[in-house]
């Protein structure tokens, strides 16, 4: 990816704003905000669960000794 300078990064906010129009910038930036945090949290939840159903294997000493028979 290429490094963006200080004009691209002008010219991309320019285009966005006549896009969205100023008054729907707010609006557009919180609705994101909320949208990454839910995403974050669903994933979050995501890695508790598996970590839950995988069972720990803890090894007892009865199963560390091999059967004499």
């Amino acid at each position: 990816m290429p490094n963006l300078g200080g004009w691209e990064v002008f010219a991309i906010l320019a285009v966005v704003v006549l896009l969205f129009g100023a008054k729907r910038l707010p609006d557009l930036a919180r609705g994101s905000g909320r949208a990454l945090r839910i995403f974050k949290t669903e994933v979050k939840g995501l890695h508790d669960d598996e970590d839950k159903d995988q069972p720990k294997l803890e090894a007892t000493e009865a199963d560390k000794k091999p059967e004499q028979g």
